[in-house]
């Protein structure tokens, strides 16, 4: 009897057709990756815009189709060394396995401290890297394959095609944002991916001598509008205050409960969506803690139930002018915490009830890719951008400053003035 696997066929509503060959039918059809059928692609963002239910699995299926198309483009260039293609069979699965590591909800869990979540979502991807299940569906690529696929997917590999799953033209990007903007519609993210695959190339540094994953000129308008698309989306969709509400909730119901020691944070690795749900509640109502019965009673319902805090302040980069937000105030810190608690005492409020939110995503316009030009000269296309040729970069600060807008939510309505808050986040730009 055959133990041969064979390939498959599945419909997609972006790409119409995925085929996928024996070795990726075996990666799908591990536990680990069908886990990822149970990760929503953008967390919480169905409270928003109700299409967004679509999951890892369903991207994850896209970047892969993505990887296997810019290959076949690259060879039908040809004119390139021999080592340039070294590592080539393990380029597909990376772009398959790339968000093999999720957190339930997705990227929200990542902006808590270190203390409540353990490492960032590709450093967990090697704990199932490390599954016999997976190492046995890799197999066939050889015994170094697992390690060698996490490092692509890790940005640590040498490899030539590496930026295929991990770089400035990666193509996650091209997908999560088509199929994002898909599921939301909204019209935002609107990619020209068939001419950027066009215009891929593997080319020489002109410094370095090393071969990497680079783009014809012909194609830069292509590369501008995936970057535009990327601010779009950030600005109207992944930091829309309803978005960003019902991630601060979540994010706050998984911190307090490993505060509480209901959730050891190692828990935090593995469980979907709903498990994680689920988890909580049930350790929340078995335990007679204050921090239990406010997670059970109050905060989980209100999840569910998408009863979400309020905009208590929401401040523009024009409202914020002159004036820089404290780094520890970006993100998860012990000392916004005491700032948000100190507030929720001032409104009346219960611990834990104030977010304060500044998103951020310093690398929205990363650009580190080489350049065909016309003539044939390459050039490395950075933040700089190229004079003439791709100048969006230079606006990056800009954009970037024109997404970002700090909010204030309370778990009740309330009010809050804006000097209550600026004068305890923020300082005067130039000033210690």
């Amino acid at each position: 009897m055959s133990t041969t696997v064979p390939g498959k066929t599945i419909r997609d509503p972006l790409w119409n057709t995925i085929h996928l060959d024996a070795t990726a039918v075996r990666i799908v059809d591990t536990p680990e990756f069908q886990r990822l059928r149970y990760i929503r692609q953008l967390g919480l963002a169905h409270l928003v815009y109700p299409g967004a239910t679509h999951t890892r699995f369903d991207h994850a299926l896209g970047v892969y189709h993505l990887t296997s198309v810019a290959l076949r483009h690259l060879r039908d260039r040809g004119g390139v060394a021999p080592e340039a293609w070294e590592g080539e069979e393990l380029v597909p699965y990376a772009g398959l396995l790339h968000d093999i590591g999720h957190y339930a909800f997705s990227h929200a869990l990542e902006e808590l401290e270190a203390e409540h979540v353990p490492v960032h979502h590709e450093e967990v991807s090697q704990r199932f890297f490390a599954s016999q299940t997976l190492r046995d569906a890799l197999a066939p690529l050889g015994l170094s394959a697992p390690d060698r696929i996490h490092e692509i997917i890790s940005g640590e590999s040498g490899l030539p095609l590496r930026g295929l799953v991990s770089g400035s033209l990666d193509l996650d990007k091209m997908e999560y944002l088509r199929r994002d903007a898909r599921f939301c519609g909204v019209p935002y993210g609107e990619v020209d991916v068939s001419r950027l695959l066009q215009g891929l190339a593997l080319l020489e540094d002109p410094e370095t001598g090393a071969f990497e994953v680079g783009v014809h000129e012909k194609a830069i308008a292509a590369l501008e509008s995936l970057l535009f698309a990327k601010y779009q989306m950030f600005r109207n969709v992944y930091w829309h205050h309803g978005v960003r509400a019902a991630t601060g909730l979540y994010k706050r119901i998984v911190e307090e409960s490993v505060r509480a020691g209901l959730l050891d944070p190692e828990e935090l690795i593995g469980p979907t969506d709903e498990e994680l749900l689920h988890e909580i509640g049930r350790r929340a109502r078995e335990d007679d803690g204050e921090i239990a019965e406010r997670i059970a009673t109050r905060w989980l319902p209100a999840l569910r139930h998408r009863r979400l805090p309020k905009r208590a302040l929401e401040l523009t980069a024009a409202d914020l002018a002159g004036r820089q937000v404290e780094d520890w105030a970006v993100g998860d810190s012990p000392w916004k915490r005491v700032v948000e608690d100190d507030l929720a005492a001032e409104l009346g409020l219960e611990s834990g009830e104030v977010v304060i939110d500044f998103p951020a995503k310093p690398e929205m316009f990363q650009l580190d890719v080489l350049v065909e030009r016309r003539g044939g000269e390459i050039s490395r296309l950075g933040l700089a951008g190229l004079p003439g040729l791709l100048d969006l970069p230079r606006l990056a600060q800009q954009l970037y400053a024109t997404a970002r807008v700090l909010r204030v939510f309370t778990f009740e309505r309330r009010e809050v003035p804006a000097e209550q808050v600026l004068e305890r986040i923020t300082h005067p730009v130039g000033s210690a």
